[in-house]
């Protein structure tokens, strides 16, 4: 999901997120002498539509979601999976206006979602995904985003690269950036936000990079934090319908809370593999990680039971659906 990442984090990235980054545009190396240049260059930047490939489902998948009864998965080159029948059967979306990899997906119902990547691209569909248009783009800065959250169709952030965190109050039609607090003890945020995720209760939350939790109670107006004790990368985070809270991430690290982010205990996953995705359902947790790692926990995320593929095929994504929790990987859908 970047390039150019700073030196002292680069040992944090695994291959495949290593891979789903890419490299950061030239224009992160232009002076601000230049910057009528940039300018000049964005406006200038017409983004390439993704290809349709009879493929697609190969293709890396790196995160996936609901949109009321379809399921929906984006991966790199802009690629976008619908299916319709609990994920038997798939195919590419209609229109995806840009061929930048997609790191993240959102829906609030079963039309209205946003999908974010590379370039700082946000995209939007009205359609369930059918189709799509670029709300936001910056091929000069390039400053990836990793996750997006919505509490409604109106109002919902955006977050990535360097604490870059971007808000919007009517839908998308306008994003702003907002500046984020030093984390206690540092002059600067500027870790990396690999996850945003909401509860029942309206509220938001971010994982990343130093074990990082940070909770917004007004839609993504300000922001705590709420140290976990943790001091390596969360890349995932969920809530449960009861409000318990898990996040996951580096040499199988899991996280949880069951006081709103208050407090946090380190659950034992019996597992040295990153956690690259989580998802709760029915009181049950449900994780993927690299190794062809799973956990799947029956008790609200206090202890999980551990699974491995054979294979040892990484893992990237998982979504819910009517016969269980299926699974993304570097090499596309697990049937």
């Amino acid at each position: 999901m970047n390039a150019l990442p700073k030196p002292r984090r680069a040992r944090f990235f695994p291959t495949f997120l290593a891979a789903c980054l890419g490299t950061l545009s030239t224009g992160l190396a232009l002076s601000a002498g230049d910057a009528s240049a940039q300018g000049a260059d964005a406006a200038a930047f017409v983004p390439r539509p993704a290809v349709r490939s009879a493929f697609a489902e190969r293709s890396m998948i790196l995160d996936a979601t609901r949109a009321g009864t379809r399921l929906i998965a984006v991966g790199e080159r802009g690629v976008v999976l619908l299916s319709d029948d609990e994920g038997a059967h798939w195919r590419q979306a209609g229109k995806v206006p840009v061929d930048a990899t997609l790191t993240a997906v959102s829906f609030t119902d079963a039309r209205q979602g946003w999908a974010v990547g590379h370039l700082g691209v946000i995209l939007h569909s009205t359609d369930g995904g059918e189709t799509w248009s670029v709300q936001r783009i910056d091929p000069v800065e390039d400053r990836p985003l990793f996750a997006v959250a919505f509490t409604d169709a109106r109002n919902g952030v955006a977050v990535g690269l360097w604490s870059l965190m971007l808000r919007t109050r009517d839908g998308g039609h306008t994003w702003e950036e907002a500046e984020l607090p030093p984390p206690p003890g540092d002059t600067r945020a500027d870790a990396n936000l690999m996850s945003a995720f909401g509860d029942t209760q309206g509220h938001l939350y971010i994982a990343g990079e130093r074990g990082l939790v940070l909770r917004s109670l007004d839609g993504g107006e300000s922001w705590s934090y709420h140290p976990t004790g943790y001091r390596g990368t969360f890349w995932s985070g969920t809530a449960l319908a009861d409000g318990t809270l898990i996040v996951g991430g580096l040499r199988g690290s899991v996280y949880r809370s069951t006081d709103g982010g208050e407090h946090w205990q380190r659950v034992d996953t019996g597992s040295q593999s990153s956690v690259t995705d989580l998802v709760a359902f029915d009181g049950r947790v449900h994780a993927v990680g690299l190794d062809g790692v799973s956990l799947d926990s029956r008790d609200g995320g206090a202890s999980f039971a551990v699974a491995r593929r054979a294979d040892r095929l990484s893992l990237t994504a998982a979504v819910v659906t009517a016969g269980g929790v299926l699974h993304f990987s570097r090499a596309g859908l697990v049937r």
